[in-house]
């Protein structure tokens, strides 16, 4: 059975293109290991999917990763013929697809920057295989400054952590995070916890003033626009 291989792709344009390719390679494996599990019990194709109402053609498109349309329910119980159970949970990979507004919040940062700033969007982080990717990117002399952009904060911990991963594997100097200048994002810098400002030492004033002379801002910041 040929093995499905994920392409790498950059950009949350390319997400949906993405998600058919895993959702193939994941039917495909576990067509593989309802095959196994038959074959374990000496069942034929005709009687297992008999057994949930399939003909013997349908449950071997099953057994090689091609009903690439079939339902859960009947994915779960073609599973239970053969003694196995379906765990369907969701988790985090990659970046997901953003809207106008938040390509609104981007412009407004980029429209402010000096000159020989260097701007790019959706930049992958330089990593072989790596799906997440800098909101955009700002390149001076020498400094990279990785740029995640919000248009209305949620869950501070899950921000923390995404935004402690990136740092680590994006090879950036700084790390900007851009929030749209609403009521909602300037209560959630007001009241964010310790842990976070941490990591945002520099005022977004600050960074923005910097930023619009085309110099280094001095470490990473919280830029409300």
């Amino acid at each position: 059975m040929p093995e499905a291989t994920i392409p790498i792709m950059a950009g949350h344009e390319k997400s949906d293109e993405r998600a058919r390719w895993k959702a193939q390679a994941d039917l495909i494996s576990l067509g593989r290991e309802i095959r196994v599990a038959r074959l374990n019990l000496d069942l034929s194709q005709t009687a297992a999917g008999a057994a949930v109402g399939m003909s013997a053609s349908t449950w071997s498109r099953l057994e090689g990763g091609r009903s690439a349309r079939v339902a859960v329910v009947d994915l779960a119980r073609a599973l239970a013929v053969v003694g196995l159970e379906l765990h369907l949970r969701a988790y985090s990979g990659g970046d997901p697809v953003r809207d106008a507004a938040h390509a609104d919040l981007l412009e407004r940062l980029r429209s402010r920057l000096g000159a020989g700033a260097r701007w790019m969007t959706e930049v992958p982080l330089p990593t072989s295989g790596e799906r997440r990717a800098w909101d955009a990117l700002i390149r001076f002399a020498g400094v990279r400054i990785g740029v995640e952009a919000e248009t209305r904060v949620r869950d501070s911990q899950a921000l923390q952590r995404r935004l402690a991963l990136k740092r680590r594997d994006g090879r950036v100097e700084h790390v900007i995070l851009l929030l749209g200048d609403t009521r909602h994002n300037r209560a959630f810098v007001r009241d964010a916890p310790p842990g976070l400002l941490v990591d945002f030492p520099v005022s977004g004033r600050a960074a923005l003033r910097r930023l619009e002379r085309g110099e280094d801002p001095g470490g990473s910041a919280i830029v409300l626009l």
